[in-house]
């Protein structure tokens, strides 16, 4: 058939809403893996999304014809009624995470909603696709394949280019928020597909703009958090994940939160005539990451601190980086979350004298490289949602921080896994193939901060770039302890372990992490995910997780 003959026959309305119904699915994809983020953690989030998602579309282009039959287009009608209505099933459901537990939670939610969503969009969208094209007389398969293959492709873009999309928008305006972006698709359905049962989403809508904490003011959010002894004090979607400010009026603390997962934190509550030079942290590995300083340089009988040069890679709250500068050290601060540095900076004490580059890391150690930028320290510390991005413990990027070191230069590497999983050993053995002289401590003693999980653990490696003598630390004295408690006891490293717990390679494994390996590795990241979940929730209530 010529094609100025079939776009002749072409009911280009109604392939427009087929294709538009298809691409506003695409973009509800990445969004719904977002709001589960904050709840069940975003690797946990992602684990059964993507085989739900291609389940309930099967399911929907082949029972379209009976859908079509059964209900016409009263599937249409209910398109945009059952968006609206995603937001507050999905919040009801999440309230009960505790119950359902990970990695079930992140599925059952979406059963509540979205993959309902998915089969009828898929459904009504198909057999509009179908009808428009009017292949009957092409024959039963090429009107039956030709729309199914041109659906998937429509799909296939619309979610490519929805995920750079939020990627690059998210937290931009309240539209662009988690939730907000679950509305403003619902919107999408109901400018396609003007419904006749519209009223049917008011009740929705009302909780929504009333009800519903994920997207009302931050006093709404503390009229529930307050029965937990915790207020929220700032909050904003970003692009590594929900960020948000958290303040603990008990036991006197204050943290940093990353979608399901900590950044860090501070005591807030401290006795009488005590005023440390900077503020205690909440957890030891970040005070032992200053031990960096520590290590005794084999050229000269110390490093003199004002002299000296730091790179931190991965802020956080900015403990170690805060105690850096107040020693005189030249630091530079590298972190990918504008939203991150600006919550440190506000509430956490950030001091402003340091260098601050907002961006990949990877692009700014190619960039370092290519000016011969030097440093004495450089310390590695980046750690979201349950998984460490796997691109910054490849052997290739770290080949590029010891080319960063000078001479006599000490790098401190945190990494937060299961001692007994495969990644562990896999970044271990990367480290040690780039660094020989290293040393390997855990945060505290086995079972020391969780019976059920002793295994999981923040582990930090601290490596000389020369191989000439073993890396020793120096005795501290009364200065580098910055008045703080917390340094006094956690800053010298006292659980270490033995480097060859990590040296067997198991059967199909590698023995150090490339570049073009990482996909292996993000598999076996899930286990160590849902660890993490279940430590969290221990650290925090459910409430304060479930309400963001």
């Amino acid at each position: 058939m010529p094609v100025d003959q079939f776009l002749r026959q072409v009911d280009l309305p109604r392939l427009g809403a087929g294709a538009g119904l298809l691409v506003l699915l695409a973009f509800y994809s990445p969004v719904t893996v977002l709001v589960l983020s904050p709840v069940y953690g975003g690797v946990p989030a992602h684990i059964f999304h993507s085989y739900g998602v291609a389940i309930f579309a099967g399911a929907g282009w082949f029972l379209k014809d009976q859908v079509q039959r059964r209900i016409g287009r009263l599937a249409g009608y209910l398109l945009p009624v059952l968006a609206f209505w995603i937001p507050t099933l999905q919040y009801f459901v999440m309230q009960q995470s505790s119950l359902l537990g990970n990695p079930a939670g992140p599925a059952v939610t979406e059963l509540f909603g979205y993959y309902p969503l998915v089969f009828l969009t898929v459904a009504f969208a198909g057999k509009q696709i179908q009808a428009s094209l009017r292949l009957e007389a092409q024959g039963d398969l090429v009107t039956e394949h030709v729309p199914l293959l041109g659906s998937y492709f429509i799909y296939s873009i619309g979610e490519h280019f929805a995920r750079a999309f939020v990627s690059r928008v998210i937290g931009f305006t309240f539209l662009f928020t988690r939730t907000g972006m679950q509305l403003l698709i619902a919107a999408g359905y109901a400018a396609v597909i003007p419904s006749k049962l519209l009223l049917l989403a008011l009740p929705s809508l009302l909780f929504s703009m009333t009800s519903n904490v994920h997207i009302g003011r931050i006093s709404a959010v503390n009229s529930v958090l307050k029965t937990e002894g915790y207020s929220l004090l700032a909050r904003q979607d970003s692009s590594t994940g929900y960020i948000s400010v958290l303040e603990n009026h008990q036991d006197g603390f204050r943290v940093m939160r990353c979608d399901h997962s900590l950044l860090g934190g501070q005591w807030t509550k401290m006795v009488p005539g005590y005023r440390p030079e900077v503020e205690d942290p909440i957890y030891a590995v970040f005070a032992m990451l200053e031990a960096v300083r520590l290590v005794e340089p084999e050229h000269t009988a110390s490093r003199v601190d004002a002299a000296s040069k730091a790179l931190v890679i991965g802020l956080g709250i900015g403990t170690t980086p805060s105690a850096l500068i107040k020693h005189g050290i030249d630091t530079t601060i590298v972190e990918l979350d504008p939203v991150v540095y600006k919550f440190a900076t506000q509430y956490f004490n950030l001091p402003s004298n340091h260098i601050a580059a907002i961006e990949d890391a990877t692009k700014f150690v190619k960039r370092a490289q290519s000016n011969a930028q030097q440093y004495n320290y450089i310390v590695h510390d980046v750690f979201t949602g349950g998984a460490e991005p796997a691109e910054l413990f490849t052997f290739e990027f770290l080949e590029q921080l010891n080319s960063l070191l000078r001479d006599d230069g000490v790098i401190a590497i945190n990494y937060a896994g299961d001692l007994t999983l495969y990644p562990t050993g896999l970044i271990v053995r990367t480290i040690q193939s780039v660094f020989p002289s290293c040393r390997i401590f855990r945060e505290e003693a086995p079972g020391g901060a969780d019976e059920e999980n002793p295994n999981f653990t923040n582990l930090v490696l601290f490596c000389k770039k020369s191989t000439r003598t073993p890396l020793r630390f120096r005795e501290p004295v009364e200065a580098d302890f910055l008045r703080s408690k917390s340094r006094e006891s956690y800053l010298v490293p006292k659980h270490e372990l033995d480097p060859d717990m990590f040296a067997a390679v198991p059967k199909n494994g590698r023995a150090v992490l490339v570049q073009k390996e990482v996909g292996r590795l993000h598999k076996f990241q899930d286990r160590g995910a849902l660890e993490h979940w279940a430590i969290m929730r221990k650290v925090l209530p459910d409430a304060v997780w479930e309400n963001w």
